[in-house]
């Protein structure tokens, strides 16, 4: 009997999370299975992998085979190193120390790798929704300007169109009041004329 181990599928249609059993490799994929290992959720960003590495190293060092997907996240997951490492260790190339401390330098560039590339994604999004942000209130800046406008050139015709309904009375003032001064200059000139006659 060949063991793998591989993904079997559920969740909804589109938007599908796979578990990580240990089962026959006769069985269907969504069918009978040894043991549930852990869990993979392609939907999240970075995709979310979580599997009981220990539970796993057993069953590969008792000679389960991994499918190529669940291989390259067990490699993810740093199980398959742990397995090198160990086999190291069972034929006397190393010793259990010298096994830990690589796979804990391992461990350790892989989460700050893992961490960096959380902190860029949320960046990125922070500085879209900024980008997106800034582009919608120059909109409605461009939007709120060509009302002004608008609204500038409704009033400057309105006051045009007040201008030609009405003649300035202002200017016939200004002519009645030239012709008072001049009126009241020749009056006294008349006056004279009458005295003297």
């Amino acid at each position: 009997m060949s063991v793998k181990i591989r993904l079997a599928r559920r969740g909804r249609r589109k938007m599908a999370i796979y578990d990580v059993v240990v089962a026959d490799a006769r069985a269907p994929r969504d069918g009978r299975f040894i043991e549930k290992i852990g869990s993979y959720n392609p939907n999240t960003n970075p995709a979310s992998i979580n599997i009981n590495n220990e539970r796993a190293l057993k069953w590969l060092l008792n000679g389960a085979q991994p499918t190529d997907t669940v291989k390259a996240m067990l490699s993810y997951r740093g199980v398959m190193l742990k397995k090198h490492l160990q086999i190291g260790v069972l034929k006397g190339a190393i010793t259990q120390e010298q096994a830990d401390a690589k796979f804990e330098a391992w461990l350790n560039e892989k989460d700050t790798k893992i961490a960096g590339k959380a902190e860029g994604i949320t960046a990125a999004k922070a500085d879209a929704k900024k980008k997106a942000f800034d582009a919608e209130t120059a909109k409605n800046q461009a939007r709120l300007d060509a009302i002004k406008a608008r609204e500038d050139e409704q009033k400057a015709l309105l006051a045009a169109a007040e201008a030609a309904n009405n003649p300035v009375p202002v200017v016939e003032d200004e002519v009645a009041a030239e012709e008072a001064p001049a009126a009241e200059e020749k009056a006294p000139e008349s006056g004279e004329d009458e005295a003297k006659a």
